[in-house]
């Protein structure tokens, strides 16, 4: 027998998808660049669908420092993944509406397992990303260091020359967090609930 969620875990399943809407509106990640000539600071954000720079010029910026070292200019045409991920995070909204409507456990487990799978391919991709910005550089570039590469950091901050990079996560990741806390959440209490029925 498939067992039903209980009313408070079906709309905290509702919850789920709007935390979900709320990456339509929200930066997931952000970048920021600290270097002698640039004191107050460079950054851009990533959303599910496009980058824009932290300040009106800063995209423009940091490409211009990218050019001097030999990296490759920061576009949004340049990754596929801006095409597909805003229907990812539908497909996964979708999913919260379905369980909401057809509140079965093993629901709530699937979509745990999408938003698992998910966010561990987006995190391998940024990583790879950032890995071939970084490593894929131009030899007749007006900055040239032999054995020099220039990855910003998964995570946290690293000094790339007279640069500081810093990667953090932005509102919308840590919504991200929360949906995992909240897919959490309905788990165990379903768990304990069963349980406890015993």
């Amino acid at each position: 027998m498939l067992r039903q969620l209980s009313r408070r875990n079906r709309y905290l399943i509702l919850l789920v998808g709007l935390l979900l809407l709320g990456l339509y509106f929200a930066p997931l990640w952000f970048v920021q660049l600290t270097a002698p000539q640039y004191p107050e600071g460079l950054g851009m954000n990533l959303w599910i669908h496009k980058i824009t720079g932290l300040g009106q010029f800063d995209l423009q910026n940091i490409n211009l420092l990218n050019h001097y070292v030999g990296m490759d200019p920061i576009i949004e045409q340049a990754i596929p993944e801006f095409g597909y991920m805003p229907y990812v995070v539908a497909f996964m909204i979708l999913g919260a509406v379905v369980t909401f409507l057809y509140p079965r456990r093993f629901m709530v487990y699937l979509g745990l397992a999408n938003l698992l799978l998910v966010g561990t391919a987006g995190m391998w991709d940024f990583w790879r990303w950032e890995y071939n910005y970084g490593h894929h550089l131009n030899p007749g570039a007006p900055i040239s260091i032999p054995g020099m590469v220039y990855q910003p950091p998964l995570l946290g901050c690293k000094q790339l020359l007279n640069i500081e990079s810093c990667s953090w996560p932005h509102l919308g990741g840590y919504l991200l967090f929360l949906v995992t806390a909240v897919l959490l959440f309905v788990i165990v209490s379903e768990h304990s609930k069963g349980t406890a029925s015993k």
